[in-house]
């Protein structure tokens, strides 16, 4: 037995060269990949040190927890899609056409999930160029901010005649931020404004309403809304359409006036929202028909515990 343990370990020894470092990943190598190189480079620079036969059950041990390992952070960083997840369109960030405007605020509150988008419009000139966007989003924060005394900008995205969308509510374009930009029903919902005014008779250019459907799409696919639905939301303002605590269906993509009172997002762009609503349950791969009934789960008449406490001021918007 010293014989063959003798012999494995010569025969380890001249084995024991030394490893490479392994080889730098690019930019675009996953995460799995690039944890999984320097785990398994680690377990053979070990497995050079160990003599002969204990190697060989090292190498199984080192393998089988490289593999979980892997397996485990792979776990941690996965979510569960919902099956009508749409892509995120190209966004804006807030701090590009913010500069050096932004205010003192308190920092922003979150919701568990969205389950509608209310759709208004920023009751300001049409014939812009798309290059002053930033500046009218500057100038709109200002007045909110400032003459109406908001926290912040009320809508949680704003698109311009271009197609292009801007970040507009701080708190992260990934996470369920509470708005200001509905009375009464903030909460479970996210604001898109079109930056302009469309009221009746006027035309609402196809990029911006593109825009916004694929923005809502977006936004209601982890709660697995369908667009074309409907969603039962709880007033938490009595200065809404509804007492505070009513529950109402209203449209899962609905506009400012559906909720308040208020000719807000005008009469083109009201006209506009069945097409937007098709549209966004398109990008979400839906069918043909509206499913009602799973719109009706995702957003129940009791909202449950929110991560934000209702405010009635109007500090918090419309």
């Amino acid at each position: 037995m010293r014989v063959v343990v003798r012999r494995a370990r010569k025969r380890a020894e001249r084995r024991a060269v030394p490893i490479p470092a392994p080889a730098r990943t690019s930019a675009r190598t996953s995460g799995r990949s690039s944890a999984r190189t320097p785990a398994r480079a680690s377990g053979r620079a070990l497995l050079a040190c160990l003599p002969g036969l204990a190697a060989v059950a090292a190498l199984a041990l080192c393998a089988s927890g490289v593999e979980r390992t892997v397996a485990a952070g792979a776990r941690s960083e996965a979510r569960p899609d919902s099956p009508y997840s749409a892509p995120r369109p190209e966004i804006v960030d807030r701090a590009s056409w913010l500069a050096g405007a932004a205010r003192d605020q308190p920092p922003p509150r979150y919701d568990d999930q969205v389950v509608a988008v209310f759709v208004h419009h920023t009751d300001t000139p049409n014939g812009y160029d798309c290059a002053d966007t930033p500046r009218i989003l500057r100038d709109i924060y200002s007045g909110q901010t400032g003459g109406r005394d908001w926290d912040d900008l009320g809508y949680n995205f704003v698109v311009d005649r271009c197609g292009t969308v801007y970040e507009g509510r701080a708190g992260g374009v990934e996470r369920a931020v509470t708005g200001a930009h509905t009375q009464g029903f903030n909460h479970r919902t996210a604001g898109v404004a079109a930056l302009g005014t469309f009221t009746e008779g006027v035309p609402v250019p196809r990029p911006m309403t593109d825009a916004i459907a694929a923005v809502t799409a977006w936004k209601l696919g982890p709660s697995g809304t369908d667009p074309r639905g409907r969603v039962r939301l709880v007033s938490s303002n009595g200065l809404s359409r509804y007492a505070a605590g009513t529950a109402v269906a209203l449209p899962a993509v609905a506009g400012h006036d559906d909720g308040y009172q208020t000719s807000c997002p005008g009469a083109a762009l009201s006209a506009e929202l069945p097409r937007v609503r098709d549209r966004a349950a398109r990008l979400q791969g839906r069918g043909p028909a509206a499913q009602d009934g799973h719109s009706g789960r995702a957003a129940p008449a009791d909202p449950g515990p929110l991560r934000s406490v209702p405010r009635t001021d109007r500090r918090w918007g419309p």
